[in-house]
């Protein structure tokens, strides 16, 4: 990495990174790219909506009460008519197939990534 793809601390810490549970799964046929419309609880913080591009590995079933890792102090991001409000987080090989970021044990909705 050179210096400059360097960030502050300070810049990482205004990032609200939480664990959540998928409560509800549909298709999104409106997205340029095939996606899902997640419905996710965040314990306290409420239940946001989030649109995914992860149709390639998971199916709807496989996503139902799955827990995430997403990023919940975005700007909600209007996408073919829907607002996206937090955005889920995973890793790509291709750039294509993504896999989710999920804790390693059950936890509570909600908690923050530290």
């Amino acid at each position: 990495m050179d210096d400059e793809d360097f960030i502050e601390y300070g810049v990482f810490e205004k990032i609200d990174i939480r664990i959540g549970k998928i409560v509800e799964v549909n298709d999104f046929p409106e997205a340029k790219k095939a996606a899902y419309k997640l419905r996710i609880d965040f314990g306290d913080i409420g239940i946001k909506q989030s649109s995914a591009q992860i149709t390639s590995l998971y199916k709807k079933d496989d996503l139902l009460h799955k827990q995430v890792v997403a990023v919940v102090n975005f700007k909600p991001k209007k996408i073919a008519g829907f607002y996206s409000e937090c955005l889920v987080l995973g890793v790509s090989e291709n750039g294509k197939d993504v896999i989710l970021l999920t804790p390693d044990g059950l936890v509570k909705n909600g908690l923050k990534v530290y």
